[in-house]
């Protein structure tokens, strides 16, 4: 932290932060999507008069999945141990957003969007590197995850009905649909526009 504000990491910061928790080429892949997807949304929001500190949104999605590859060895929940690489780091406005971008807790919001619920919901929507619907991402999940687990197997799918709420509640605020962020994302100077206010501001 710096004269008392939380640290954000910059694009080049957070791709440190990825070397050095030895993150996998194919999650990394996945990483700069789901930042796509939801910064195309916060800045969709802005659009609409919605106030989504940008910076947070990028940053969050670029290091949502930071605990991933060596949770793949130990079996640990790796959206905790990303959180708590967060808070080691010092990026405690990040630790919230990378502990719930697999499951919310609490009420989604009304109005407007917290930058959890853009990540979580932009990651929802990235099956590896492609941009996928919510059911094509679920059966995904089931498939490779729940399926010799009856127990997970519901949870995900009761996960997925409160994303479908949440999907709902961003698209109401914005000028485009759930099917249009393939192609939308796909626009290589969006993207790059997209990204710059990260840079400026840090």
């Amino acid at each position: 932290m710096a004269g008392g504000r939380l640290m954000i990491p910059s694009i080049d910061q957070c791709c440190e932060l990825m070397d050095q928790y030895r993150m996998l080429d194919n999650i990394r892949a996945h990483s700069f999507m789901v930042a796509r997807v939801a910064a195309l949304i916060a800045h969709g929001l802005r659009k609409a008069d919605v106030f989504v500190a940008i910076e947070p949104v990028i940053a969050g999605a670029l290091l949502h999945d930071i605990a991933k590859t060596p949770c793949l060895h130990n079996g640990e929940n790796h959206a905790i141990v990303g959180r708590d690489i967060c808070l080691q780091h010092g990026l405690d406005e990040l630790a919230e957003i990378v502990a719930e971008h697999v499951v919310l807790r609490g009420a989604i919001t009304e109005l407007g969007a917290s930058a959890k619920e853009i990540v979580n919901y932009a990651d929802k929507r990235v099956r590896h590197d492609q941009v996928v619907s919510l059911e094509e991402r679920k059966e995904y999940l089931v498939g490779h995850y729940g399926r010799d687990d009856l127990k997970l197997c519901q949870l995900i799918q009761d996960n997925f009905v409160t994303i479908r709420l949440l999907e709902q509640r961003l698209f109401v605020q914005l000028d485009f649909g759930p099917d249009d962020i393939a192609g939308l994302v796909a626009d290589r100077t969006r993207w790059d526009a997209l990204l710059l206010p990260l840079e400026l501001f840090l």
